[in-house]
């Protein structure tokens, strides 16, 4: 009994406990994959062992409190953050024991007392206090599309003395009625009824929201108190920088490089032609700034020639011509077009099947000699299939079929919607190649001859070289388009944002700026630490200004994203990439100041890096309008917070990265030693800061998910992976409690191999798992896990050669 007690009072018992709490959870993850979410549920969330396990964990905590008298010694940040973990596990069990959640079906005009409860034993029905009557349900959607923009459900409550109450249910918008909470979660097929799901859980909610307070109390006094963790990394930083007067010479070699393959077609007489016959650039300029709608949203036709070319040609020009010049000549001269390979073809069995040209192939490549699709036998084959059955011949026949659609469409003059319909109550635009029917007959002939006539004066101005009458033209079909746009959806201001937006490419430019200027203030930053010359040092301030100037064109960028989507610029994949390669180049700005600018070197770099990444096919940079649930300010507090967590733990992974190599290139005679100890409090501090932001993100997440649909908790594969995550970053910043494994080469692998749990908790759930945080699983999946296979080589190999120098270093008592 007494060697128990000893154990669990441990630290190491600390670090064993939670692992293996990763770990469950982890297999959880998989579990439900493959076997579904009531499985996981009782082999792990809901198994008396987890339980138990967590039951330990509290105790573990409990006692080590009373061993170490963190009471006596004032610790009152450590135990704040620590209660508040035990609050939150309490609130949760109070939950998971006598909390209530399940649905109620309403079809308009009908009233009920009974909700369905889910229950470990199957559905139950209970009876409330009140009854309920749907008046009428409501879908609205964006503007001329089918995407919905709100789910409104307007009720009638009525009470046991006769009361009746009006309200109104839409995503977001809670409904509290004597305890019970309802919320929109979904509507029938017809939209003549809803679907509200309905919690009652007083207690445990307000227990967890409760550590939710303590929690962030106890990071603030984290950062702020003397006698906090952080306070004594600051402390060790100064003494290290002190007995470091001198400029210690090292070696700190990181290459980054991305090779970008540009695929040299042979010569074509066709793309030769199109070439020859381009569009004058200033008059491709003003169509590109007439104002069309598509995907929900009024924008600039630039924006939709730009997303066209990107899904068919995978790329934003096309030989000479920008995608508003092929637009424009792609609609004036289809016949031409139709005989251009520019069609993406990514498979090259589809090539060898079908006899086309490898990378691109023309539109009448693919029509037989009877004039028939030649895709559509294999397609049905295709489409006949489960998503899980198709072979990666079976879904990229799938994806050019949908690029094959769109050059038949724009051969229609579809998709192209530019005329709005003034009486439509949908507010939907047109296409001259649509049914025009909806439309009085008059404009509907100005329509058809509308374009048709521009088309053949572009036609005239390609051989002329006066671009007068189609320009005439652009302006009579714009001040329709005033005329006409009876919701007054028309924002100049926002289409000319949207048009400097998509032709500056910021971001594009902020990678390359990252990438040149990152790799030189890298070099020049171990230029002087072998030479220390006042010219180096001068430009060593001129990149980092430089650095500065693209990180504030960074956020212009990300402003300018905002302002024409209307939301915070962080909703999607792609914009949480974008957030995230900003929030690491700003925690090297932040942790820049601390130490060398190797530090800030590795943030930019590795910003580009991330950048990168977010150029790459499988990331869509396309602004879309938001789903209802994520109309939340919960949300945009949630990602902030949490993907600037990803950035302070990019930043410590590649710390970790220079520390070991640090160890490796060590030189007797040198001062590397002091580096390596400033670098590893460097990533300590940056560590404590991104898992203080990553465990505020998560339950700002936990709050959001309660406020829309009901439930803080629900073990999506998102939240436990980001559960995962904090956990794997506590037992990393928690090691050094080991006194025997209190030691730099093991605290700097541990912070690069917990990075993978980051890269789990963005990439593998979404593109991997299914659950309500993914944005979509990606066929790629496969290929990225084989790339990343190849840094986990290299930084096993990385380990392998620093342990050996680090364990001889060790010996001479230069590190810990």
């Amino acid at each position: 009994m007494k060697k128990l007690k000893q154990f669990l009072s441990s630290y190491i018992a600390t670090i064993i406990l939670l692992a293996l709490y990763a770990f469950g959870l982890a297999a959880a993850t998989f579990i439900e994959k493959y076997h579904g979410t009531d499985v996981a549920k009782s082999m792990i969330y809901h198994s008396p062992l987890f339980f138990f396990l967590q039951f330990l964990m509290v105790v573990n905590f409990v006692m080590i409190v009373i061993k170490y008298r963190y009471f006596q010694r004032r610790r009152w940040a450590l135990v704040i953050v620590h209660f508040a973990f035990i609050v939150i596990l309490l609130g949760a069990l109070i939950t998971y024991l006598f909390g209530k959640d399940g649905m109620v079906h309403i079809r308009e005009g009908e009233t009920t007392n009974q909700i369905a409860l889910n229950t470990p034993e199957g559905i139950k029905y209970e009876t409330l206090p009140f009854t309920l009557k749907l008046v009428d349900f409501r879908l609205i959607r964006y503007p001329g599309s089918e995407s919905p923009s709100s789910y409104e459900s307007d009720l009638l409550i009525g009470y046991a003395d006769g009361k009746i109450q009006k309200t109104k249910v839409y995503m977001n918008n809670v409904l509290n009625v004597k305890g019970y909470r309802f919320f929109q979660a979904s509507f029938d097929k017809d939209e003549m009824g809803t679907i509200l799901s309905v919690n009652k859980d007083g207690v445990g909610r307000t227990i967890t929201y409760s550590g939710y307070f303590l929690l962030l109390i106890g990071f603030i006094l984290v950062f702020t108190t003397k006698n906090s963790r952080f306070h004594q990394l600051n402390t060790q930083l100064k003494k290290v920088k002190k007995a470091c007067q001198s400029t210690i010479t090292c070696l700190v070699f990181l290459v980054f490089s991305s090779t970008l393959s540009a695929q040299n077609m042979p010569p074509m007489n066709m793309m030769e032609a199109v070439q020859k016959n381009a569009i004058d650039p200033q008059h491709a300029a003003r169509f590109g700034e007439l104002p069309m709608q598509w995907g929900g949203r009024i924008v600039p036709v630039n924006t939709f020639s730009s997303e066209i070319l990107r899904k068919v040609y995978k790329e934003t020009t096309i030989g000479k011509l920008n995608s508003d010049q092929f637009l424009l000549s792609f609609l004036s001269m289809p016949q031409m077009w139709m005989r251009v390979p520019f069609i993406a073809v990514s498979n090259k069995e589809i090539s060898r099947h079908y006899r086309l040209p490898d990378d691109y192939c023309a539109y009448f490549q693919l029509i037989d000699g009877e004039g028939n699709y030649m895709l559509i036998p294999k397609l049905q084959e295709a489409y006949s299939k489960l998503p899980a059955e198709r072979n990666s011949f079976d879904k990229d026949l799938i994806k050019l079929d949908e690029r094959v659609n769109i050059v038949f469409q724009l051969l229609n003059r579809q998709l192209l919607c530019i005329f709005p319909h003034p009486t439509d109550s949908a507010h939907t635009w047109y296409a001259p190649g649509d049914d025009l029917s909806a439309f009085p007959t008059e404009d509907s002939l100005f329509i058809t001859r509308s374009v048709a006539w521009y088309l053949s004066e572009v036609n005239h101005s390609l051989r002329s070289g006066n671009w007068n009458k189609p320009n005439q033209l652009l302006q009579v079909i714009g001040e329709y388009q005033k005329k006409n746009d009876a919701a007054s959806q028309i924002n100049p201001k926002k289409l000319k944002a949207e048009i400097r937006y998509n032709r500056l490419d910021v971001f594009g430019h902020c990678q390359i700026g990252y990438f040149v200027l990152g790799g030189l203030l890298l070099f020049f930053s171990f230029m002087g630490l072998l030479k220390s010359q006042h010219w180096i040092e001068t430009i060593i301030k001129i990149v980092t200004g430089g650095i500065f100037l693209i990180f504030v064109y960074h956020v212009y960028g990300m402003g300018l994203r905002a302002y024409i989507s209307g939301y915070a610029p962080w909703s999607n994949s792609y914009e949480t990439m974008v957030y995230a390669s900003w929030a690491t180049v700003l925690a090297g700005f932040i942790f820049g100041r601390k130490s060398s600018t190797i530090t800030l070197a590795l943030a930019t770099l590795f910003g580009g890096i991330i950048l990168f990444v977010s150029g790459l096919n499988w990331m869509d940079p396309q602004i879309n309008p938001l789903v209802p649930v994520l109309k939340s300010p919960w949300l945009m507090f949630h990602v902030a917070v949490i993907v600037a967590a990803y950035g302070f733990f990019g930043i410590s992974f590649l710390l970790g990265i220079a520390n070991l190599m640090l160890i490796i290139f060590y030189d007797r005679n040198s001062l590397i030693p002091y580096r390596i100890k400033e670098l590893s409090i460097i990533n300590q501090l940056s560590l404590l800061v991104g898992l203080a932001l990553m465990c505020i993100g998560t339950f700002l997440g936990a709050i959001w998910a309660n406020e829309s649909w009901g439930r803080y908790w629900g073990w999506d594969p998102k939240e436990t992976w980001a559960l995962i995550t904090i956990v794997s970053y506590t037992i990393v910043t928690h090691i050094h409690l080991i006194k025997k494994r209190n030691n730099d080469w093991l605290f700097n692998l541990l912070s690069i191999i917990a990075f993978s749990t980051v890269l789990m908790t963005f990439f593998g759930v979404n593109y991997f798992f299914s659950g309500m945080h993914s944005y979509g699983q990606s066929d790629t999946m496969g290929g990225i896990i084989f790339y990343l296979s190849i840094p986990f080589v290299l930084i096993s190999l990385l380990a392998v050669f620093s342990y050996k120098k680090a364990e001889t270093i060790r010996t001479n008592h230069l590190i810990s």
